[in-house]
């Protein structure tokens, strides 16, 4: 085995050899088809296309990805959590596979170091870290088959960071959580958006957030989600107490 390795690692470019030396450390398995890989790591910048003129880039294995994750992670839950129901067993996927935690993944691994872009790296958003992660879990599934993708998904997600019961507990969604505390306590909210300039210009979104006619929260951010998201936290806070009790 370690002969044939070192005739296919002969046959490489000395850069093909780093990469693949690279890939099988975050792998903990041998890659067999490095394109796969290389694919994963394609940003759209780059404009490459294939012999029948498709793109080159990530964003179909980031798809597929995506899909694996779900897929592995809900199986999982439903091994470990025999008494969950459906809707429990959706908010604690949700709550592994999040944008946040899987942008977490990504730069654990550095992955980004990886990345060929025409695009200077500091000018990518947060979530590169985690569409990265996504794309190279698509790459492993046409590389190795599912076999090796739960592996990979049990050894970088599951082991590391999932504790069912610690999840339990974490909020991924503070809005949703305002939004069915008053639902159920029969209360009026609204979401008043508006935009509101920065200092220096830059475009910001401002929040209030008034519950039965009252303001209870104001939260300025870049986007109206993510401004919603910070009053609706900071509401929580508020009446964290009685939303406890729910």
């Amino acid at each position: 085995m370690r002969i044939i390795r070192k005739i296919f690692s002969k046959s490489r470019s000395l850069e093909d050899g780093i990469f693949f030396d690279s890939i099988q450390k975050i792998l903990g398995f041998a890659p067999l088809n490095l394109d796969n890989y290389k694919k994963a790591f394609t940003h759209r910048s780059a404009n490459r296309l294939d012999s029948a003129g498709n793109p080159i880039n990530y964003e179909r294995l980031e798809f597929l990805g995506d899909a694996m994750l779900s897929s592995v992670i809900a199986a999982y839950l439903f091994d470990k959590s025999p008494l969950g129901d459906e809707g429990y067993l959706t908010k604690m996927r949700s709550k592994i596979v999040s944008r946040e935690h899987l942008n977490e993944l990504g730069k654990d691994l550095n992955l980004v170091h990886y990345i060929e872009s025409k695009v200077p790296i500091q000018h990518f958003g947060e979530n590169v870290h985690g569409n990265i992660f996504e794309s190279l879990v698509g790459a492993i599934y046409l590389d190795r088959g599912y076999e090796y993708c739960e592996k990979f998904i049990q050894k970088r997600v599951v082991a590391p960071y999932v504790d069912i019961t610690r999840l339990e507990g974490k909020v991924i969604s503070y809005k949703s959580l305002v939004i069915e505390w008053c639902q159920k306590e029969k209360k009026i909210f609204h979401y008043d958006i508006f935009e509101d300039n920065g200092i220096d210009g830059q475009r910001l979104f401002g929040v209030k957030l008034s519950i039965d006619d009252k303001v209870i929260a104001k939260a300025r951010a870049t986007s109206k989600k993510k401004a919603e998201e910070k009053a609706s936290q900071r509401a929580y806070f508020a009446f964290q107490e009685k939303m406890d009790r729910k």
